[in-house]
């Protein structure tokens, strides 16, 4: 058995949500271990220095993990704490996920100063989001809106919304909830009807896949519900595309020992969108997922996604 650690080192974004989810992780650390050290390596990443094109168009969300990475390579850090749902669906070979969070509000918040909800919007209000998911989702239920691509930290873009620039704008509830900005939501677009990002809500660790003491601290913030159903929700999208910017959304609940799932897929033009439903064993959630993918794809997810980058 590995001798546990006495220090670790949490690497993170230096956005205000990501060091609240780092400095989360680090007091359940320090909870379930009383004398362990936790230090904070804050880091500005590729994802969070270009803000003028799309994640897509620059190489995806993996952006927001390479320089912490690095860190841990180069031995300056020993974890790194992420939004699951910008991590890769399959990890590069030197990482592994140490543990998964008990998820949060996995639901995206309606957030606008004066419309209460989509319904409310007029014709041809402007509406932010970068997110191919949402932008997908908001063209087949209000095609009559503008959508314009918004970037930035979650305080940024609300800074953009109060300036005037955009009659609403989409963004996780989690998020907001995390940064005490609850009252800034004015309606939750709730699955089934509106369907998340895969792992939406979940946050995770990712540390070297040989460091077993590091391993062994973080299995005590393993929630086995919650990874159980991001592990459906990754299995899903990384049948269909394997991107976590690819217009595709997946939302996985418990009932008992069997796992319910709903799953999307939209082109990346916003033309088409494709609904999909199963369920099956609980202790098997990648199979549920890869066969809620083979659905999607049997109804032509495939061609809705030829055009999106990888």
């Amino acid at each position: 058995m590995s001798e546990r650690p006495s220090r670790i080192r949490l690497a993170t974004r230096q956005s205000a949500l990501a060091l609240w989810q780092t400095e989360h992780v680090a007091g359940l650390l320090r909870a379930a271990h009383p004398g362990l050290e936790v230090e904070l390596v804050p880091m500005t990443t590729r994802g969070d220095q270009i803000l003028d094109r799309s994640l897509a168009a620059v190489g995806g969300k993996g952006l927001f993990l390479k320089e912490l990475e690095v860190a841990m390579l180069e031995g300056r850090a020993d974890a790194a704490v992420h939004s699951l749902k910008d991590v890769p669906m399959a990890l590069e070979a030197p990482f592994a996920l140490a543990a998964v969070l008990e998820r949060a509000d996995p639901a995206d918040a309606f957030v606008s100063n004066r419309y209460d909800g989509l319904d409310a919007l007029p014709p041809g209000a402007r509406v932010g989001t970068s997110s191919l998911r949402r932008k997908v989702q908001l063209r087949a239920r209000r095609p009559d809106l503008r959508i314009d691509d918004l970037r930035g930290n979650v305080n940024s873009r609300l800074g953009r919304l109060d300036a005037g620039e955009y009659d609403a704008i989409v963004l996780a509830c989690a998020g907001l909830l995390r940064l005490g900005l609850g009252e800034r939501i004015r309606a939750r677009l709730d699955a089934p009807d509106w369907v998340p990002a895969v792992a939406q809500g979940a946050i995770a660790v990712e540390c070297r896949a040989d460091d077993a003491g590091a391993r062994a601290l973080f299995a005590a913030l393993e929630h086995a519900p919650t990874r159980t159903c991001v592990d459906a929700e990754r299995a899903m999208n990384l049948r269909l595309h394997g991107s976590c910017h690819a217009p595709v959304g997946a939302y996985a609940t418990l009932d008992g020992g069997r796992l319910c799932m709903i799953g999307l897929v939209g082109d990346e033009h916003g033309e088409a969108l494709l609904r999909a439903a199963g369920e099956g064993a609980a202790d098997a959630p990648a199979r549920v997922g890869e066969a809620l993918a083979e659905d999607l794809l049997a109804r032509g997810a495939g061609a809705l996604l030829q055009g999106v980058p990888r």
